[in-house]
């Protein structure tokens, strides 16, 4: 750990893993499509991709990944999440660990796509964003994508307020090295305006 509780465990005590995964049971069951950040991933990589999942949670989107044919490894902090992730999916790669200390796992660098979805960025340790952010980065092969999901207001969070504006993070993301290539308002791919309550953002490690 970082010496300080992430935002999401301040929330939850790091107990939420079974809850979590009947809250999604429950959206599938009535029809509900919960698959939009898969889906999304999956039109941006060529098949058998190398994802990884930053902040995997209960590993639904790893998961889903997966059975698309892509090769998922999960990361998470959330003990109570992963054990979920690892019983759906016992084959899966799963890893414990903290995304501040990401290159203490020991992964390759050479991942075509790392997601960090379901607020991952903004339920970060205060103070910790722009080192994660550059740990991501780093575990790109040169031409990889960073995709991110993140509330911008407290409608879209768990928070009171935004910890932090789409300005810092790409700043974030620009002082470890990547490139802003797109920017929506859904999984869906709706078109993002500025001053929007969600941003979905896909940010280049150039490759050169």
């Amino acid at each position: 750990m970082t010496g300080q509780r992430d935002r999401w465990a301040e929330l939850t005590g790091g107990q939420a893993g079974e809850e979590y995964a009947r809250r999604f049971a429950r959206l599938a069951a009535s029809g509900q499509d919960v698959h939009g950040e898969a889906a999304f991933c999956t039109a941006l990589v060529e098949p058998a991709a190398k994802v990884l999942d930053a902040g995997c949670g209960t590993g639904r989107v790893a998961i889903r990944l997966a059975e698309l044919g892509h090769r998922c490894t999960g990361v998470d902090v959330d003990t109570s999440m992963l054990a979920v992730a690892r019983r759906e999916a016992p084959g899966q790669d799963w890893r414990a660990g903290d995304l501040a200390r990401l290159d203490a796992l020991g992964l390759d660098a050479d991942f075509d796509l790392v997601l960090a979805a379901g607020n991952v960025i903004p339920l970060l340790a205060p103070g910790t964003g722009e080192a994660v952010v550059a740990h991501l980065a780093a575990a790109l092969r040169p031409g990889g994508l960073l995709v991110t999901g993140m509330g911008l207001d407290a409608a879209h969070l768990p928070l009171a307020e935004a910890p932090l504006t789409l300005a810092e993070f790409d700043d974030w993301c620009a002082r470890a090295g990547l490139a802003l290539g797109q920017r929506y308002a859904t999984w869906s791919g709706d078109r993002y305006h500025e001053g929007g309550g969600y941003a979905v953002s896909v940010h280049i490690r150039p490759t050169a």
